[in-house]
C-alpha cells in the first residue's frame, strides 16, 4: 500500500496523531505509547502503533461490510489510515455486555461478569486536567445522565455507587444539547457496532464483554459518524476466563506478555470479515407466491449484500421432475455450502423432504395452503428417518429461522436481529 503524506498535525492524544491532509480527509497516526489510570502509568511498546493501526484497520473494514457510517476509509500505511474529517462530539459511548470495569464500582452490588440480556449504553464526557470550560471537576471523564428533553446533564462520579451519589454538576449547556437526536442515534450506532463484534469475536473461540467507541459529524452536521480508533485499547474481550486486551497491562502484566495479547488481537482481527452464505427459495410451481419471503427479507436490508449473501429462486417440481430437482439442489449447495433451504409447494408436500434427502444443509417446508387443506400438514409432520426438515407456517416466521441460523456464523445478520430483538427485553430484566 501506498505511504499517505500527512499535513500539519490537528491533534495529538496519548496514543495517536491526526494530521490533516485536505479539507475533507484526515490521516489517523498510531503511537507506540500505552498508557493506563488517566496517564499516570505510561510506558512505550516498540511495534505497538503497527498492531494498534491494523487491529483498527480490520475491524472497520468489517463495519464497512457491515453497513456502519463511520469516518474510516482506507488504511495507507503500517503505522496510518485515512478517514473522513469530522467535528468530534466529546463524548466516549460505552457498551456493555457484561459488568466490568468502572461499571461494579458504580454498582457494587453487582458480581464481574454479570450478563445482561440487553446491551447496557452509557455516555461519559471527555475531559482532560479535570476541567471543563470554567469548571473544575473531581474526576476526568464523568459518567453523564441526560434531565428530560435534553434540558440539562447531569455528571457524576465515574468510580463510585451510583445509588449513593447526587451530581456533582448540572449542565445546562453541554455538546450535542442542540443536535437533534444525537444521544439515539449514537447509542443506535453504537450497539449495532458492538453487536457486529460480538459475533465477530465468538467466531473466534473468545468473547467481547464492552467496548468505547467516538462520534464525530460531517462538515455539513448532517450525517453521524464512528471516528477514533477500535483497538486493543478501546474494548475488553476475554478469552477462557482471561484478558486479552489492555486491561492486562492496567492489571501489571509485563510488557512481553501486553505485546503478545496485542500480537494475537491483531492476527484474531485479520480473520473478521462475512461469509458467503444463501438462501434458496424453492417452489414447486410459479404459481406459488414468493412475495412474502421477499418482504420478510427486505425488513432485515439483506437484499443488498450482494457477493456476500445470495437468495436463489428456484421453481421445479420434485414429483414431476425428481432428477433434475436432485441435480439442481447440489449444484447450488456445491457453490455456496453454507445454505438453507425454503421448500414452498401446495400440496404436493414431498418437495421438503426430496431435498433435505440429498444435502446436508436445513430445510424448511412451508405449505401455500394449509388453511384450505389443514389435514395435509401431518404428513409434512411425519417424516421418514434421516429427512431432518422443519415445517413452518408462515412464511415471514420461516425467513426468520432461516435468517437465524445463518445469523451464527454472520455478524451482519447477527447484528440485524438482535438490533430488532434486545429492545423487548425491556419488560423482562430491570435495565
Amino acid at each position: 500500500m501506498k505511504l499517505a503524506v500527512a499535513g500539519p498535525l490537528l491533534c495529538e492524544g496519548k496514543t495517536k496523531k491526526v494530521f490533516v491532509e485536505d479539507s475533507d480527509h484526515v490521516i489517523i497516526v498510531s503511537k507506540d505509547d500505552l498508557t493506563a489510570g488517566d496517564g499516570a502509568k505510561h510506558d512505550v511498546i516498540e511495534g505497538k502503533a503497527k498492531l494498534a493501526n491494523q487491529t483498527t484497520c480490520n475491524v472497520f473494514r468489517l463495519l464497512q461490510q457491515c453497513g456502519v457510517p463511520s469516518a474510516f476509509i482506507e488504511q495507507v500505511g503500517s503505522e496510518r489510515f485515512r478517514a473522513k474529517r469530522c467535528k468530534m462530539v466529546p463524548y466516549e459511548v460505552v457498551v456493555r455486555r457484561e459488568a466490568h470495569g468502572s461499571y461494579l464500582k458504580r454498582n457494587p452490588h453487582l458480581q464481574k461478569g454479570h450478563v445482561f440480556p440487553q446491551l447496557v449504553t452509557e455516555f461519559f464526557l471527555k475531559t482532560s486536567g479535570k476541567r471543563w470550560e470554567s469548571h473544575v471537576l473531581p474526576k476526568d471523564d464523568p459518567f453523564t445522565r441526560i434531565v428530560g428533553d435534553c434540558d440539562k446533564m447531569e455528571l457524576y462520579l465515574p468510580d463510585q455507587p451510583i445509588q449513593t451519589q447526587k451530581p456533582f454538576l448540572v449542565l445546562e449547556d453541554f455538546p450535542a444539547k442542540t443536535c437533534a437526536g444525537f444521544f439515539q442515534a449514537a447509542a443506535e450506532i453504537a450497539r449495532k457496532t458492538f453487536l457486529v463484534l460480538e459475533k465477530a469475536w465468538q467466531l473466534q473461540g473468545r468473547k467481547l464483554v464492552d467496548f468505547k467507541v467516538e462520534f464525530g459529524w460531517d462538515e455539513k452536521q448532517e450525517k453521524l459518524h464512528l471516528t477514533d480508533v477500535i483497538d486493543n485499547d478501546s474494548w475488553r474481550v476475554v478469552e477462557d476466563g482471561h484478558y486479552i486486551d489492555k486491561q492486562i497491562y492496567r492489571d501489571g502484566a509485563s510488557l512481553n506478555e501486553v505485546t503478545a495479547k496485542y500480537q494475537l488481537v491483531a492476527e484474531l482481527t485479520g480473520r473478521f470479515g462475512l461469509p458467503r452464505q444463501q438462501i434458496i427459495l424453492w417452489r414447486g410451481s410459479d404459481t406459488d407466491d414468493l412475495r412474502p419471503f421477499y418482504g420478510a427479507l427486505e425488513e432485515f436490508d439483506i437484499l443488498g449484500t450482494t457477493g456476500i449473501f445470495r437468495v436463489v429462486d428456484v421453481t421445479l417440481s420434485a414429483h414431476k421432475q425428481p432428477v433434475q430437482v436432485c441435480e439442481q439442489i447440489t449444484q447450488l449447495v456445491q457453490e455456496v455450502p453454507d445454505t438453507v433451504v425454503i421448500a414452498y409447494v401446495g400440496r404436493s408436500n414431498g418437495l421438503g423432504p426430496i431435498l433435505a434427502a440429498q444435502v446436508s444443509v436445513p430445510v424448511i417446508s412451508v405449505s401455500s395452503t394449509w388453511k384450505q387443506f389443514p389435514e395435509d400438514i401431518w404428513s409434512s409432520l411425519h417424516l421418514p428417518s434421516s429427512v431432518p426438515v422443519a415445517t413452518i407456517l408462515d412464511p415471514k416466521n420461516a425467513v426468520l429461522y432461516a435468517l437465524q441460523i445463518l445469523a451464527v456464523g454472520n455478524p451482519k445478520l447477527w447484528a440485524e436481529l438482535r438490533m430488532k430483538r434486545e429492545p423487548r427485553l425491556r419488560n423482562f430484566v430491570g435495565l
